[in-house]
């Protein structure tokens, strides 16, 4: 029987899983909470491989793999799911990495997302960045983040995404969204013309270049509440990454502008859970988070980041926590692993001075407790 790529998505949400990879000469492979697994013992031809590909794109993407070799690109099944897509070549063949994007934006309780967060998304102005490697839940929480805008206060919401993954339908807020490769040619060009388009909120997927960051500090200057990506995995790492893109004479500005800007970093990762009950989501999301306090703004006006650790352990009072403590605290309570605690963290005696005499067995393979296990 002929394979279809949308028999394999709707398999794909009803196993749960996040994420599809479709290579020649191998089965399709599935993440499901976290792990990947062929789904078959059945190896694809590169011409089934390459079917299942194209079957997915139109005649303009199709014509851009072929010049580029490379395609971001969104799949919709309707009353299924959208899909984030990336086709790639392999050793002469192509191949493909699909997201699964829920259609239903899910809330803050479902994410369990803590209170500081709905009291950051209140601000009408400044810049919130959600920060964390890959498939760490970044778009989702910022998609609850334009959904509680969307339904409690009437704003002009603009979104630049790479490609769109949640679709607004608006509530009190009027929503526009503009995905990069089809409605805008750059992030920095969207963002340029954003500010003549009477915005209240903007949502920059990704700030991925100098122009693009520039350009969002000034967009949140400017009265505007500007929300973005980066791929960076504590909150001081946000804010030397974000000053270091700049040569090295603009860097005592961007600072100051910074320390202006800022309103919070929420800082994330997905854990695995120890023992997840049936029909559940499979993995528990670890949150640091960063409220820009006077202090904290006088530390990144003065480019003292390596103390903004300290200023978030002493700021619980404001809602703010790091990621050791939300792992230490998952952790005791039986949710995660001693090595997957472990295999998130940068700060491996921090985590195990938190954890204390609640981790007593040895690790696996000898491993003293308190031994960084499995980082990825």
């Amino acid at each position: 029987m002929e394979l279809m790529i949308e028999d394999l998505m709707e398999q794909l949400i009803e196993m749960g899983g996040s994420d599809m990879h479709l290579s020649a000469g191998l089965p399709p492979y599935f993440r499901i909470n976290g792990h990947l697994a062929p789904i078959n013992d059945e190896p694809m031809t590169s011409e089934q491989c390459q079917r299942l590909i194209f079957s997915m794109l139109n005649n303009t993407q199709r014509k851009n793999l072929e010049q580029n070799w490379e395609l971001d690109c969104s799949y919709g099944v309707k009353g299924l799911a959208r899909f984030r897509v990336n086709v790639y070549k392999d050793r002469g063949t192509y191949a493909a990495c699909l997201r699964a994007l829920s259609s239903k934006i899910p809330s803050f309780e479902k994410l369990g997302l803590p209170d500081v967060v709905r009291e950051m998304a209140e601000k009408p102005r400044g810049l919130i960045l959600v920060t964390g490697p890959t498939g760490s839940g970044k778009t989702t929480t910022l998609a609850a983040i334009i959904d509680l805008i969307n339904r409690t206060r009437a704003e002009h919401i603009l979104t630049v995404e790479d490609p769109i993954e949640f679709v607004y339908e608006p509530v009190k807020s009027l929503i526009h969204q503009r995905q990069l490769g089809e409605d805008t040619k750059s992030f920095a060009n969207a963002l340029k013309a954003a500010l003549r388009e009477d915005p209240d909120v903007i949502l920059v997927g990704e700030m991925r270049d100098l122009e693009t960051i520039s350009l969002a500090i000034s967009a949140a200057e400017t009265g505007h509440l500007v929300m973005g990506t980066l791929h960076t995995s504590s909150a001081s790492q946000t804010v030397d990454r974000m000053i270091d893109v700049f040569p090295a004479e603009r860097q005592q500005q961007v600072r100051v502008q910074l320390s202006n800007s800022l309103v919070a970093v929420f800082s994330q990762t997905l854990v695995p859970k120890k023992n997840p009950k049936p029909g559940e989501f499979g993995r528990a999301m670890a949150q640091e988070i960063m409220v820009v306090t006077p202090a904290i703004a006088n530390l990144i006006r003065e480019g003292k980041t390596a103390q903004i650790y300290s200023a978030i352990q002493t700021g619980g009072k404001l809602g703010m926590v790091t990621l050791e403590k939300v792992l230490a605290d998952l952790y005791k309570a039986g949710t995660i692993s001693f090595e997957s605690a472990m295999s998130k963290t940068s700060r491996p005696d921090e985590l195990q001075r938190l954890i204390g005499g609640a981790m007593q067995q040895p690790a696996p393979g000898g491993a003293r407790p308190g031994a960084p296990v499995g980082t990825r």
